[in-house]
Formats: C-alpha cells, structure tokens, sequence
C-alpha cells in the first residue's frame, strides 16, 4: 500500500512538474504598430493573419498599414503591407520583401477611401473600399 501511495505522489508531481513547465520560448516583436507608423498615429482597424497581424493607423492626415510578424520573429520571411487610396490619380503603397519583424506603407487619407491589407504566410488579406474620410 505504502508503495501505491509513494507511486501516486510521484506521478502527481510529474504532473505537476510537466503543467507547469514553460512553453517553447518564441521571440517577442519589438516594434508596435505605432512605433513603426509614429505617435501621432492610433489604430483603426486590424486583422490577423497566419503569423502576423495587419493593422490600419490613422493621424487625421495620413493613413499608415503595418503588418506585424508573431512568428518568425527575426527570421526573414515573406510579409507584406498594402495600403490604396482611392484619389485621382489612385495611390498604392505596397512593401512587399522578406522581413524580419514588419512591412509597412503610409498614404493620404483626408477625403479619401482606403483598401488596405496584408500577406503573411501565404495567408493574404485585403479589405474593400473603406475607413473613407
């Protein structure tokens, strides 16, 4: 009995030894979207994508799209931004490339309608007409 029971503790506190251990370390990303885009700047919109997320800043002049990697930390990888004004002529800002940590593209907004979007992964996301102001 007094071996079922030491048995029991041990395995109880493997468990609890493998609970708790703590997950894979994954690189953080040190730049936020208002780092990349300015301070000036605060976000009107997001989406996420496959080891990214798009976000949409807005400064009252300016509209500024960064995709920010949350994978691949550090590692250069394909990513984009993309950002398009519906002015005339039509503007688009596009940073495609293999990036370590972000790809970002900044254009007018007063006035003006925006797509905007993101690759990440081979995970691409583009929004309609939007955001017009």
């Amino acid at each position: 009995m007094n071996k079922l029971i030491a048995t029991a503790g041990i395995a109880a506190a493997l468990a609890s030894t493998v609970a708790f251990a703590a997950p894979a370390s994954a690189a953080t990303n040190p730049y936020t979207p208002t780092g990349v885009c300015g301070s000036s700047y605060h976000v009107i919109d997001q989406h996420a994508l496959s080891g990214a997320t798009v976000y949409l800043m807005y400064n009252g002049s300016w509209n500024c799209v960064v995709t920010i990697k949350t994978s691949d930390v550090g590692t250069r990888t394909d990513i984009s931004a993309m950002l398009e004004t519906q002015t005339n002529p039509p503007g688009s800002y596009d940073d495609p490339g293999k990036y370590e940590y972000y790809a970002s593209g900044a254009g007018p907004a007063r006035g003006h309608c925006v797509k905007w979007g993101g690759m990440s992964r081979d995970d691409i996301w583009l929004s309609g007409w939007e955001h017009c102001g």
